[in-house]
């Protein structure tokens, strides 16, 4: 809870339009009322993980282009094979950088501007 705090807190403060959810049920739920350009994706949600939830979303026609970035706390080896598999497009791992996160969400809606 923590950690979804203070990337909604710097997310926020770089002024970024933000809803959390802490668990899949409220993501869908969230994803469905606001139709984001981008998902930070904690990896360990209770119930549904993140890469069952990213894999679902991946799979649906309405939601497949949403930039989706894996954050996790357990950086194992193949972790980040893992979330690509799923359909994630970035890994970033926690702690998180407070500086590297907005630019990478950053660079990442720049990109989907371009396309």
């Amino acid at each position: 809870m923590t950690n979804l705090k203070l990337v909604a807190y710097l997310m926020k403060a770089k002024g970024y339009d933000v809803a959390t959810a802490v668990d899949a049920d409220s993501a869908l739920a969230s994803i469905a009322a606001r139709r984001p350009h981008l998902i930070l994706m904690d990896l360990q949600l209770p119930g549904v993980d993140g890469l069952e939830l990213t894999r679902q979303l991946k799979a649906d026609p309405t939601t497949r282009d949403i930039v989706i970035v894996a954050v996790t706390a357990y950086a194992m080896k193949g972790d980040q094979e893992r979330a690509a598999e799923a359909g994630c497009d970035d890994y970033v791992t926690k702690p998180i950088d407070t500086r590297g996160l907005p630019a990478k969400v950053a660079a990442h809606l720049a990109g989907r501007a371009d396309s």
